[in-house]
Order: structure tokens, then C-alpha cells, then sequence
């Protein structure tokens, strides 16, 4: 029995393709919202509270950090995730270990938003 070609059994739980673009897509979007916030920060005027208040309060702007926001969070999740598949080899300890991860990310992303929408 061959195992090349259409017939190949491919068994795993992550196949790679869905996750590298999914990390190509969210660096793309962060890059994106750095040069927003660069073009709208550099904008004319002192630079204070009232200044960067003002960069985030629009609401395409809080639309826009908060998806940047998830992006982030997803991106490092994927990237992290990956180290500790490649790296850590007794299940236990990964299994702790991306758990975790999971939940700092998530508070690390809720701690965010909420500053973004207090503002």
C-alpha cells in the first residue's frame, strides 16, 4: 500500500495550513492598526491625555482595537500553542502549560478591552 498521492491517511490534530494563515492574516491586520494609530497619533498637536484620548475615541477606532485586539490574542495563542507542542513532550505538563496560556490570554485581552471601552 502506498502512501503517497490522494490516498494518503493523514492523522493529527492540527494540519499546519489553517494556522500559518491564520498568522499571515492577524500580522497583516496588526501592521494595518500600527499605521493607523501611528498616522492618527503623528496628527498635529500637543502630545498629552487629551491628544491620545483622542486617537481612541472614535468608535472606528475602538471597532478597530478591539478586533485588533482578538487578532492579537489569537496570533500569540497559535504561536505559543505551537512552542509548547514542539517542545514540551510529558502531555501533563503541556496540557498545564497551554491551559495556562489560555487563561492569560484571555485575561490579558479582557483587561484591554476593558480599557478600551472605559475610554
Amino acid at each position: 500500500m502506498s502512501t503517497f498521492g490522494s490516498k494518503r491517511l493523514v492523522v493529527g490534530a492540527h494540519y499546519g495550513l489553517r494556522d500559518w494563515l491564520a498568522q499571515r492574516i492577524t500580522a497583516v491586520l496588526m501592521a494595518l492598526f500600527t499605521i493607523a494609530v501611528l498616522a492618527r497619533f503623528l496628527a498635529p498637536g500637543e502630545l498629552g491625555y487629551d491628544h491620545w484620548y483622542g486617537v481612541f475615541a472614535p468608535q472606528w477606532m475602538k471597532v478597530l482595537t478591539f478586533v485588533t485586539i482578538l487578532a492579537l490574542t489569537y496570533h500569540v495563542w497559535v504561536g505559543v500553542r505551537d512552542i509548547w507542542m514542539d517542545y514540551v513532550k510529558p502531555v501533563g505538563i503541556r496540557l498545564a502549560l497551554q491551559v495556562f496560556s489560555i487563561v492569560w490570554l484571555l485575561g490579558c485581552a479582557g483587561w484591554a478591552i476593558q480599557v478600551l471601552w472605559r475610554l
